[in-house]
């Protein structure tokens, strides 16, 4: 514990180390005198000594070992020990971010590890970490779409709640429309500037309330920019469903993405278009959104220091009093 409250100690005068050297020529003055002060007494057997050694004569430097610890504490003091605690206040002009989550059957699909909805949590989560200063909100949709969380700047809220999506929370489908027009719901009356959408599906659009192309002009009309992410390998991806008995098993399911329309979509906005087909090219993805999506932040660094000399200084006072009072009184030298 001792080594730790030293080990972040620092001196704003550590120049005053340099009247250290005044502590062993206090001590080669005191031996010097000390030896100048003993007589030579002869004497005809050891045993005089024996009787006349007492407590006072063990500990007769005392009084000098004390005086030295005190100078050396006032030196200690006089170099102003402190503690440094570095803080980081982060302003920022933050961006408002919604990520629009595919939540249908299809996204159970185990072309991705352990499937494309787990690695777009993950990845979801991940790119929370990266924001800072932003507000993000969460939309879900699958053949509805619902609000899971507000703007918020509470990452903690937010990851949990990611994390916590699963399938079966909306009727199934694949509403685009929908998911992008309570998106744009979301930020149509926010003051920021800067307003994006992160749309992240499997599939193409089956019906919903809302035209993809409805919400793709809601956007604008709002200076949203949209990047969306289609997710899925080529070809055929393993699905797991029911069986008759009760179990799961896999089926092989076709991998329909509607690259046209998010693409469509994220270049009439603004915004980019991605393909992920696997969780290390979803995880670049993120990387690159954050990237061209930077918020304006100014750090300020703070120092502040404590003063930690208070000891040292009680310590030389206290050594100093019980050298004195040793001195004077069971030390005393009379003439």
């Amino acid at each position: 514990m001792l080594y730790n409250w030293f080990e972040h100690i620092t001196f704003a005068y550590p120049e005053v180390f340099g009247l250290f050297v005044f502590v062993p020529a206090m001590l080669y003055w005191y031996l010097n005198k000390y030896d100048r002060q003993q007589g030579a007494v002869k004497v005809s057997s050891l045993m005089v000594y024996r009787k006349s050694s007492s407590w006072k004569s063990t500990f007769r430097h005392a009084p000098f070992v004390l005086r030295l610890l005190a100078v050396s504490s006032i030196i200690m003091a006089m170099a102003r020990p402190q503690t440094r605690n570095d803080e980081e206040l982060k302003n920022g002009r933050g961006i408002d971010i919604i990520l629009c989550m595919d939540v249908s059957g299809s996204m159970l699909a185990q072309d991705f590890l352990p499937d494309r909805l787990e690695a777009s949590k993950q990845m979801a989560a991940g790119f929370v970490d990266m924001r800072p200063t932003d507000r993000i909100g969460v939309v879900i949709f699958s053949g509805e779409s619902f609000t899971l969380v507000p703007l918020t700047t509470d990452k903690a809220v937010l990851k949990t709640q990611i994390y916590n999506i699963q399938r079966g929370l909306l009727e199934d489908g694949t509403a685009i429309g929908d998911g992008l027009g309570v998106s744009v719901d979301r930020l149509k009356n926010v003051k920021t500037k800067s307003k994006v959408i992160i749309l992240l599906t499997d599939g193409e659009d089956q019906g919903g309330r809302i035209d993809p192309l409805a919400g793709k002009e809601l956007a604008k009309a709002y200076g949203v920019r949209v990047y969306t992410i289609g997710v899925g390998s080529e070809g055929y991806a393993p699905v797991p469903v029911p069986d008759a008995g009760g179990g799961v098993t896999t089926r092989q399911q076709k991998v329909n993405i509607d690259e046209k329309l998010l693409r469509m979509i994220a270049t009439e906005t603004g915004g980019l278009y991605f393909r992920a087909r696997d969780n290390e090219s979803l995880k670049r993805i993120y990387a690159e959104i954050d990237k061209l999506e930077k918020s304006r932040i100014e750090v300020t660094s703070l120092k502040r220091y404590t003063e930690r000399f208070f000891p040292f200084a009680f310590a030389a006072a206290v050594l100093l009093l019980l050298e004195i009072f040793l001195r004077y009184t069971l030390f005393k030298k009379f003439p």
